[in-house]
């Protein structure tokens, strides 16, 4: 049997464009005599679809899918993702199920038994688990096929469930094991991802196919690395990251084994690559061609014009300098320096007269007021302001610029600095967003060194620095990590070692700022919890307060 996997970048929603990419790549399996070939989970409509799934016109458009995708199924049977109506009326509308089409014909669904509930995921919203399960005869094989969560269950030690469905379906004496997934990016997720199914081989001795969704859809991004695994362990195929990809495999020959061939995975060509994707599809995907953003001279502006030249080519991206009299100039060289090595458009717009107009008309207002917090802000809403007057006049999306760190302690304007149509960098600590650079520069500079180099500041006011206002970044961020990714509460954060005083005062930070994160633009998401959706803090609440 030659099991083929179409690892395939779809987009929600679009019926017409996932189904052409799909019956394309059966007609390029059949040329290549493969057997059968397996598309990732809900790919007729693209994972997550959330609430259009409340839309019977949506679920129809679905089924329609489907039965064209079973007509094409000839000489060649095909596994999909779709949505199934649930013909119980006293549970959810819809399964999440896996159709085995053969011969012009649903032949078989298989629904997922195990809804995840957690950080992105809510499937329970929507779906009803199965309870029942079937393994599919084919070609003399009989396949256990699975749905993504399905598999992360191994010997019912995960505490959210009580069902193991691999267990379940072993009970049928499979010859091998299918899974088709829509496993979301993180950093370190490939690596657990990979432990997972090499269990879950290791558990069963069984091949393992394992076909994951590729692609970004607004933050949440997908990796693709789908898995090949023989039945000792090892990885016998795994495809590359962030790209469309269609491969067959000889079951014979994974049964028999004997190659390791897993890609490396260094976390900041991870995170560059997954970061430049979610910029192109978010664009792709919106109908979108060109972003601009402010360009400062600072590490977070720089890092961020890279990703976006990278992502939509340097004749779609725009950015506007805009010193202030409290500029250094080492910035606007640093800035005009960047623009010019990417080769990207760039207007440099003063704003020490606008904002000194500003201070005229608010004067007999602030009359005797020190200069503090608002003078600073006027100057970044007035930036945002410029930015966005750019963006309507010419049809560019902003680019938001601010790093995980900022917009953790709030060291941000809203409707400044952290306006913007999409967050790049907003799931990037400020010490990552450094190690991101060199990593931008390993093959000779592009972003200047002097600002590798200089200490980071807004500048605002004379001489500004970070650090007069928060904690150095190598103290703030271990304490953020531990706060929102392991979710260490105070009494945990001093019992490793943190300074008390410091800890209560970031922690106090974080939870007092949620009201600027509700109003920002969505964060591409590289770590295990990002800002977002797969993050939901009450803006009034006392907790650490």
């Amino acid at each position: 049997m030659k099991i083929a996997i179409a690892q395939l970048d779809f987009h929600i929603g679009d019926f017409e464009g996932n189904l052409t990419k799909m019956l394309a790549a059966v007609a390029q399996a059949k040329i290549q005599n493969a057997d059968l070939i397996c598309f990732s989970e809900l790919a007729v409509c693209g994972y997550p679809p959330r609430d259009f799934l409340e839309f019977d016109d949506f679920i129809r458009r679905c089924e329609a899918s489907v039965q064209q995708l079973a007509q094409a199924a000839q000489g060649i049977a095909i596994i999909v993702g779709a949505p199934t109506r649930n013909p119980v009326l006293d549970g959810k509308d819809l399964y999440n199920s896996a159709y085995f089409l053969e011969n012009g014909a649903i032949r078989q669904v298989q629904h997922k038994v195990l809804l995840p509930t957690y950080d992105i995921f809510d499937e329970y919203r929507y779906f009803e688990p199965a309870t029942e399960f079937q393994v599919i005869e084919f070609m003399g094989k009989r396949i256990a096929l699975t749905i993504c969560e399905d598999i992360w269950n191994l010997g019912n030690e995960n505490p959210l469930y009580t069902i193991v469905p691999m267990d379940k379906l072993m009970g049928q004496q499979p010859d091998l094991m299918i899974n088709i997934s829509a496993s979301p990016f993180a950093c370190d997720h490939a690596e657990e991802r990979l432990h997972v199914i090499r269990a879950n081989v290791e558990r069963y001795g069984l091949p393992m196919f394992y076909v994951n969704q590729v692609g970004a859809y607004t933050e949440i991004i997908f990796d693709g690395g789908s898995l090949v695994l023989s039945p000792k362990g090892q990885v016998f195929d795994e495809m590359p990251y962030f790209e469309d990809c269609l491969r067959i495999y000889d079951l014979a020959e994974v049964a028999q084994g004997n190659r390791e061939v897993a890609q490396p995975r260094e976390k900041y060509r991870l995170m560059h690559d997954a970061l430049v994707l979610g910029v192109r599809d978010y664009f792709r995907k919106s109908g979108l061609r060109t972003a601009i953003l402010g360009l400062s001279g600072g590490i977070d502006s720089a890092v961020t014009a890279v990703l976006a030249a990278r992502a939509l080519g340097p004749d779609q991206v725009r950015a506007v300098l805009m010193p202030s009299q409290f500029s250094s100039d080492h910035s606007v060289n640093d800035a005009r320096a960047l623009a010019q090595k990417l080769g990207i458009q760039y207007d440099i717009i003063p704003i020490e007269n606008i904002y000194e107009t500003y201070i005229e008309a608010l004067k007999p207002h602030f009359f005797g007021l020190p200069f503090d917090i608002t003078e600073e802000n006027i100057q970044a809403r007035i930036r945002g302001m410029i930015l966005m007057a750019f963006s309507n006049k010419f049809g560019n999306i902003l680019l938001n610029t601010s790093n995980k760190s900022e917009m953790a302690v709030g060291y941000g304007t809203l409707y400044g600095d952290m306006c913007g149509g999409l967050s790049v960098i907003g799931d990037v600590y400020k010490t990552e967003v450094y190690e991101l650079a060199r990593y931008i520069n390993k093959d000779g500079e592009v972003i200047p060194e002097n600002t590798l180099l200089k200490p980071p500041s807004a500048e605002l006011r004379p001489d500004q620095k970070d650090s007069d206002s928060l904690p150095e970044y190598g103290l703030l961020d271990p304490i953020l990590y531990q706060y929102i990714e392991q979710r260490h509460g105070p009494q945990e954060l001093i019992a490793m070692g943190f300074d008390e005083a410091l800890v209560r005062r970031v922690l106090r930070l974080v939870n007092i700022n949620e009201f600027k994160r509700h109003q920002t633009a969505p964060v591409l998401r590289v770590s295990a919890k990002a800002f977002g959706v797969g993050r939901r803090m009450p803006i009034v609440g006392k907790y650490l307060s």
